[in-house]
C-alpha cells in the first residue's frame, strides 16, 4: 500500500462520516432519501455550521418533511419552528419559504422522484448542476454538496470531487485529481474520503495523526 493510500484510509477512519449519515438519512436510490439529501444540501449550503444544518434536517424530517408532499403539507410556520428548534434561525424564514417552493417543484416537475432528474441528466455533472440549481435555495454550492454525497448511489457519477474536495486533498498532500483520489480507496469508500477531505478543507478535521505516519 502506498503512502497516499495509507493516508486516505486514515482520513476515512477519522472523518469519513457523510453528512447524510449524520442527518439520519439511509441513502438509497429511492425517492424519499434522495429528497431528504436535497433538503440537507440546501441547509448545508448557507453560512451556518454543518452541525446546525444537520440538526435542522433532522427536525424537519421528524416534523413530517421527509418527502416533497410532507414538506408541502407543513405550514410555513411549522417549517420555521422546526428550523428554530435546531437554532437555524438566521435564515429560518427565507429557508422555510424556499423549502415549500422546492417541494412543489419536486412534486410537479419530477413527480416527487429525483431519479427522473438523474435520468434526464445522466452522469454529466454540468447537466446535473443545471437541473439541481433550478430548485429554490440550491445554488452551485448546494448542487456540489448533493453530488458529492449522491455518488454513493448514483455510481455512474463517481468519482465526483468538487473544488473544496480537491482543496482538502492539497492540504494533506494528496493528488488534487478525482480519478487519482478514487484509486486510493475502494469504490464504496470514495464518498467517505470525499467527506473527510471536505472536513479538512473546512478545518473541522485536523489530520495530524494521519499525515505524520504516512509521510
Amino acid at each position: 500500500m502506498t503512502d497516499d493510500a495509507t493516508l486516505a484510509r486514515c482520513l476515512v477512519d477519522q472523518g469519513g462520516r457523510t453528512y447524510a449519515e449524520s442527518a439520519g438519512i439511509t441513502l438509497a436510490d429511492r425517492p424519499r432519501p434522495l429528497y431528504q439529501l436535497l433538503v440537507l444540501a440546501e441547509l448545508l449550503s448557507t453560512r451556518i455550521r454543518a452541525g446546525m444544518a444537520v440538526a435542522a434536517a433532522r427536525e424537519l424530517f421528524a416534523a413530517g418533511g421527509a418527502t416533497p408532499s410532507g414538506m408541502e403539507r407543513l405550514s410555513w410556520q411549522q417549517r420555521v419552528d422546526a428550523l428554530g428548534r435546531a437554532h437555524y434561525r438566521r435564515y429560518d424564514e427565507s429557508t422555510a419559504t424556499r423549502l415549500g417552493e422546492g417541494a412543489v417543484l419536486c412534486r410537479q416537475r419530477w413527480r416527487g422522484d429525483l431519479r427522473r432528474l438523474h435520468a434526464e441528466a445522466g452522469a454529466d455533472p454540468v447537466a446535473l448542476r443545471r437541473l439541481l440549481t433550478g430548485f429554490p435555495g440550491i445554488g452551485p454550492t448546494g448542487a456540489d454538496i448533493f453530488l458529492r454525497e449522491v455518488q454513493r448511489v448514483w455510481t455512474d457519477l463517481r468519482p465526483f470531487a468538487d473544488r473544496r474536495v480537491l482543496s482538502g486533498a492539497r492540504r494533506v498532500g494528496l493528488p488534487a485529481d478525482a480519478r487519482a483520489l478514487r484509486e486510493l480507496v475502494s469504490a464504496g469508500q470514495f464518498d467517505r474520503l470525499v467527506a473527510a477531505l471536505i472536513r479538512v478543507d473546512l478545518g473541522d478535521l485536523v489530520p495530524d495523526a494521519c499525515v505524520q505516519p504516512a509521510r
